[in-house]
């Protein structure tokens, strides 16, 4: 008998990230179609999550990763206030190599065959364009361009949702929402990170940047050759000196055992996903007095839009719900303070009771 302790079985079964209510294994020899569908709850509504294209190392990486992003969203579709379970769907593989129209009908197919309970959006490796072929096949697709009834690029309402964090990051902190003359760092000026300096500047902000294209850093630059600069990278960044906010915009595990202890920032803020390398890290960032602004709470705005498309896309009603990111924040803040927690946990707390009030009693 094959030893799983240590495997995916035992994280879907036994262990505290766990609890997930189904994993569906999906392969479509002709298309060359390998993919995890993974609905973490649907106590909320039924799972919202987007689709990762990605090369990973092996079979059981890719259900380890569907799993996490699964959880990851049942918080996060929680606290942004949506009636949405989370889930999470990989596809295996380099997109560059085996993407093509009959593979992403073939998942088309897989994410219909579940009625619903799963409802589908962009991610990492697939696109607007890649949605607009999935909802050929499949009804309960999200992230669509408008010429096929969605909303497009949701990376807009991301950064103005980080926005609103950050500005309630400095409520609490200091007492006032403005960030005009605060120095802001932004790690990735990609999607998200270049709309996220547009909000910046507006208010005033003074903003250093870098990402790891020269192309992005030099577009920012010359849009705004006043109050922001560049260095070399995010270890240059993040001990940028009189950094106020730090603004982690492109890989998870930002945060981890070498950054900490050298940040600069009072104040940790961005984008990113999983932006905590390990458990522990939120301790290690509230021991040194900086305030981490959950990630999964201030990047919400995304989600938020892609759920609006599901009742017919309004911009302005979406960037009024994004806009509430602001007292969200605050009250997991206050949360924290009064439990003696970090805001990170503080988050947790909030997100499951949310899903447990949710859950029907049988």
């Amino acid at each position: 008998m094959t030893d799983v302790s240590d495997g995916v079985l035992h994280t879907l079964f036994r262990s505290d990230q766990g609890g997930h209510e189904q994993v569906v294994l999906c392969q479509d020899r002709a298309t060359g179609l390998k993919a995890v569908i993974a609905i973490h709850s649907t106590a909320l509504g039924p799972a919202l999550g987007g689709t990762r294209f990605y090369p990973y190392a092996s079979e059981e990486e890719a259900v380890a990763d569907a799993l996490n992003l699964a959880r990851g969203m049942s918080y996060k579709n929680a606290m942004a206030g949506l009636d949405h379970g989370g889930g999470k769907a990989v596809i295996i593989g380099d997109p560059e190599q085996i993407k093509s129209e009959e593979l992403l009908l073939a998942y088309g197919r897989f994410v219909a065959s579940l009625g619903g309970r799963y409802v589908t959006a962009c991610d990492v490796g697939t696109y607007v364009a890649d949605m607009d072929v999935v909802a050929r096949e499949c009804r309960w697709t999200t992230g669509r361009s408008p010429e096929h009834g969605g909303a497009g690029d949701s990376s807009v309402l991301t950064s103005f949702g980080v926005y609103q964090g950050m500005r309630a990051a400095a409520q609490h902190l200091w007492g006032d929402p403005s960030l005009r003359d605060r120095k802001v760092g932004v790690a990735g000026v990609g999607k998200v990170g270049h709309h996220l300096v547009e909000h910046l500047r507006a208010e005033g902000a003074e903003i250093v940047i870098t990402d790891v294209r020269e192309d992005a850093v030099r577009r920012v630059l010359d849009r705004h050759p006043q109050g922001v600069s560049a260095v070399a990278d995010t270890e240059a960044l993040i001990r940028t000196e009189g950094l106020d906010i730090y603004a982690p915009c492109a890989l998870g595990g930002a945060l981890n055992d070498d950054s900490v202890p050298v940040l600069t920032a009072k104040v940790v803020c961005g984008a990113a996903n999983n932006q905590l390398a390990h458990p522990g890290v939120e301790k290690d960032l509230a021991d040194r007095g900086i305030l981490y602004a959950p990630d999964y709470v201030v990047n919400a705005g995304g989600v938020i839009q892609v759920a609006d498309e599901l009742h017919g896309f309004d911009f302005d009603r979406c960037r009024a719900k994004a806009s509430m990111i602001f007292d969200t924040t605050l009250a997991i803040f206050a949360r924290a303070k009064e439990d003696g927690i970090p805001p990170a946990a503080a988050a947790d707390r909030i997100a499951e009771q949310r899903m447990a009030e949710a859950r029907p009693v049988r």
